[in-house]
């Protein structure tokens, strides 16, 4: 899946603004970047447990990047959680061939002692590769344990600094991501899309609108580039009542029905979306094959059916 602000913070959970530092004069490109993202509310977070949490897509160095992160990550053969985050360049960010070499530092401030986790990474993003792929972990119980502040007043602060790649504009940015209970956030809806005719379907296809929040979204669906899966997203229908600065995180699960057995084909992320970042989904969701395949009845006949269930469980501001 592909998509930030500062914010004061108080119990009561309200909102602050991200904070932007003008970006280095063109040719300092040895001056680091860096993004700082604030997540106040971070218990509620944990309590969603494992599944990535995007940033918002911000600009440094003249790319444009985004964080994610996973609350109860896991290594392999292992059963201890860890908070872990990744950087991501943004695919609409790499042009066919392009390759972008970059350094950077992966961090999970430590916001008493300056006793900062650090994961140093060189990597080669292009198109075929835009994830960082190593990630920056904290086990859970470090994470908590006193004296250690990397848990303060529940924010917690991530962060990627940037030393150095292969352009030269460089920006620093800092995003608080507010989180708040689902049990107190309303803005929430499932939404059942019934395809009579799954091979009638222009490419892409679009499902009708429906709402959830103040907003109107669809459901898009279509062959992928390889040919050989499905692709499915969810889009922000396009409005003048968002501003440029501000972003919905969305809890989102897109299913494909199962209409014999139940054994529905779904996919669970927690992504923002924004004014320039309105579409958010898998690109290879499910094989063709699997999907036509009569014995998994995800296409009966002609028929099939997809569901969005969307919760806005936060937001972000840009300042």
């Amino acid at each position: 899946m592909g998509n930030s602000s500062s914010r004061g913070r108080s119990k009561q959970g309200q909102r602050s603004g991200s904070k932007v530092t003008p970006s280095s004069p063109t040719g300092e490109q040895s001056k680091q970047a860096t993004f700082k993202w604030s997540i106040d509310g971070f218990s509620s977070l944990l309590d969603k447990g494992e599944g990535w949490t995007y940033s918002r897509v911000f600009e440094a160095m003249g790319h444009n990047w985004y964080l994610k992160l996973n609350p109860r990550d896991k290594k392999s053969g292992s059963n201890k959680e860890y908070v872990s985050i990744r950087l991501e360049l943004a695919s609409r960010s790499v042009k066919p061939d392009t390759v972008v070499d970059a350094s950077f530092k992966l961090m999970i401030y430590d916001q008493s002692f300056g006793k900062h986790s650090e994961h140093e990474v060189s990597h080669r993003f292009q198109t075929a590769s835009t994830s960082s792929g190593a990630s920056c972990m904290i086990s859970c119980r470090k994470l908590k344990k006193r004296p250690s502040k990397f848990l303060d007043n529940n924010c917690c602060v991530f962060g990627v600094e940037f030393v150095k790649v292969t352009t030269s504009k460089a920006n620093m940015t800092l995003e608080t991501l507010f989180v708040k209970k689902t049990s107190i956030f309303n803005e929430a809806g499932t939404y059942t899309w019934d395809i009579e005719d799954f091979f009638a379907l222009k490419n892409p296809g679009y499902s009708p609108e429906f709402q959830v929040g103040a907003y109107k979204w669809y459901i898009t669906m279509y062959p992928s580039r390889d040919g050989n899966h499905l692709s499915l997203y969810l889009k922000l229908k396009k409005t003048t009542n968002l501003s440029k600065d501000t972003a919905y995180l969305v809890e989102l699960t897109l299913s494909i029905k199962d209409q014999e057995t139940g054994k529905h084909k779904k996919l669970t992320g927690r992504c923002q979306f924004a004014k320039d970042c309105r579409t958010w989904g898998w690109s290879k969701f499910i094989t063709l094959e699997d999907f036509k395949d009569s014995a998994n009845g995800y296409l009966v006949k002609t028929k099939c059916c997809i569901a969005a269930e969307v919760t806005i469980i936060g937001s972000s501001k840009m300042e």
